[in-house]
């Protein structure tokens, strides 16, 4: 039910039978052919640059081209008007009829009205979060975690084969440090005075428990083991501590991933599967033996001058190319990128999509000739970097955690103002934006407030439900009975929120194949608006009210209306990861 698609093929159609031919005596290409809402509603309902783009290759004006193509269109029976603007576009106006139908498709499809088959089953693995397993969730990760989830709601809904998944860094130094500083908890646990936490460990309180647990489940018996043993069993209980613990974080957030992925199963066997995707890419001839230059500015941890094995990524879109083995025979972590990026391609996706945080931004050239050697250009790579979030209280940096050491959790935001806040405002500014987070502004009931004036329109959708039952006995019937008095709409007011209950199903389309989650939280914002401005038109004249006492007709239509503007509100907010109230508490 994209109503741009299906009439970007009338208007293709119309252009077709125009006749046109370029200098070679060809059709002229038509893909450059866009419908799209005009600029100035007051202009009409539809805009095309047809005759724009086609004037040229036809060696014709565009105005007198736009004129013929407007002579077409008029033989439309949904269209009420069609009219040359500028230098060649036309502006479309479509009959009431045609819009009263759309809302009466819009309740036949219900809560699959947007759902469309655009990703073509395209199999796609959205990887977001992955923060290291080495402390809960901070705000930090909050963004590009919302992101991420609603990004790949959103393509699931345009019809790809979507899976969301976490990354577990949990090979490397950090999660050794991660070990020792459990270890130290632990010997707390045991009664020892373990004074001020010595600096290169984690000071947070959350370890508290893990030491708390080793102490139960070892009693004093890890005091007398190898050091490389208890290291090792540390980190084994610690991880799972870890991402226990995130796990239950990004629940608070409505976060599930699909699959967990453990870097250490790369490194299992001695590097196995790291091994053979460097031998792959060796076969294709990216791997090869030589020195690096010194990069500019500070040396990098990968920077070292001598021999060694390196990928040539500079090959395929790289700025650099990378070390794949250190001096001591360990691989570098890009090797593991390498197993990671071969695996993924192994499973079947066809579209990789990262996001990331935007201090990953060195990242994104690696990663996309990474794709591109390891699949032969079969991947498409996405890389989302998000921008920071600053956290506040009335207009006053939010200070630090306790609990954490040095920053924020995610929990304690959660718990403060609510999952459903966080989840919109993540959305409300493009991600690579900046975001000012205010726990006030987020949680004041107010126009200002996008989520509540979101949510307050969902709930007012409902209490229009209740009147119509207490104040006329109606039970709303199911939507296709709803559907047939949808005849009796003509308020201009009324017809305006069908055109923008109309735009959905072109707005998951193009969120979803920009990789731009924000424009539902944007659509749905304005949606609110245009049902609330509605509302307002009733409060001032009693003919425009939904529920119209003395017209049970008309009321039954209203309500079909309000039962779609329902609809697309749940159907959005499910998307973001939000609740669509039914009353504001």
């Amino acid at each position: 039910m994209n109503i741009f698609a299906d009439f970007n093929a009338r208007i293709t159609k119309a252009v077709q039978a125009l006749g046109l031919k370029d200098k070679d005596g060809n059709t002229p290409d038509l893909s450059r052919l866009t419908i799209e809402p005009p600029r100035d509603a007051s202009h009409g309902d539809l805009a095309t640059n047809a005759a724009m783009v086609l004037a040229k290759p036809a060696g014709q004006n565009p105005r007198a081209l736009a004129e013929r193509l407007v002579g077409a269109l008029k033989e439309d029976a949904d269209i009420a008007s069609a009219d040359v603007a500028g230098p060649g576009f036309v502006n479309l106006r479509l009959t009431d009829d045609f819009w009263r139908a759309q809302l009466a498709g819009i309740l036949a499809r219900a809560s699959d009205y947007g759902r469309s088959d655009a990703g073509a089953g395209c199999s796609v693995n959205v990887e977001y979060v992955s923060a290291n397993p080495t402390g809960p969730m901070h705000v930090g990760h909050c963004r590009g975690a919302v992101v991420g989830d609603a990004l790949a709601n959103i393509m699931g809904f345009a019809g790809y084969d979507v899976t969301k998944e976490y990354y577990i860094n949990d090979a490397g130094a950090q999660v050794d440090v991660l070990a020792r500083s459990a270890l130290l908890r632990y010997r707390e646990a045991l009664g020892e005075d373990i004074g001020e936490i010595p600096a290169g460990l984690y000071p947070g309180d959350y370890l508290v428990p893990v030491g708390q647990a080793l102490k139960q489940e070892f009693g004093a018996k890890l005091l007398g083991l190898p050091e490389a043993e208890v290291l090792a069993l540390a980190k084994e209980r610690t991880i799972e501590a870890m991402m226990a613990m995130i796990r239950e974080d990004l629940a608070l957030l409505n976060v599930h991933h699909d699959v967990f992925f453990s870097e250490r199963s790369l490194h299992a066997d001695n590097g196995g599967a790291i091994q053979t995707a460097i031998n792959d890419l060796t076969f294709k001839g990216f791997v090869y033996k030589g020195k690096l230059p010194p990069p500019k500015g500070e040396k990098t941890e990968d920077w070292e001058d001598r021999e060694q094995t390196l990928f040539r990524s500079t090959d395929v879109g790289d700025d650099m190319d990378r070390p794949l083995v250190k001096s001591d025979g360990s691989y570098t972590y890009f090797a593991g990128d390498v197993a990671y990026m071969k695996d993924k391609y192994g499973r079947g996706f066809k579209e990789l999509v990262f996001v990331l945080g935007a201090d990953h931004s060195g990242y994104v050239k690696r990663l996309e000739a990474l794709a591109k050697a390891v699949s032969g250009g079969d991947l498409k790579l996405t890389v989302l970097l998000c921008n920071l979030v600053k956290l506040y209280r009335d207009g006053e940096p939010v200070r630090m955690s306790k609990r954490s050491g040095d920053f924020v959790t995610l929990r304690e935001v959660v718990e403060e103002v609510g999952r459903d806040p966080i989840r919109f405002m993540m959305l409300y500014r493009k991600n690579t934006e900046p975001l000012d987070f205010d726990f006030a502004k987020v949680t004041e009931q107010s126009k200002d407030n996008p989520v509540f004036y979101v949510q307050y329109a969902s709930a007012r959708c409902h209490s229009v439900f209740r009147q119509a039952r207490e104040q006329m006995g109606i039970e709303l019937p199911e939507r296709a009975a709803l559907a047939a008095h949808v005849a009796q709409l003509s308020d201009e007011g009324e017809i305006g929120l069908i055109r923008k209950l109309a735009e959905y199903p072109r707005l998951i389309e193009q969120a979803s194949s920009a990789q731009e989650p924000h424009r539902l939280a944007f659509y749905l914002y304005d949606l609110a608006s245009s049902f609330h401005a509605h509302w307002n038109r009733g409060t001032d004249n009693q003919d425009l009210r939904f529920v119209k006492v003395n017209d049970p007709q008309l009321t039954l239509a209203r309500l079909g209306l309000v039962q779609a503007v329902a609809d697309v509100i749940r159907s959005g907010l499910t998307l973001i990861g939000a609740d669509a109230p039914k009353e504001m508490r």
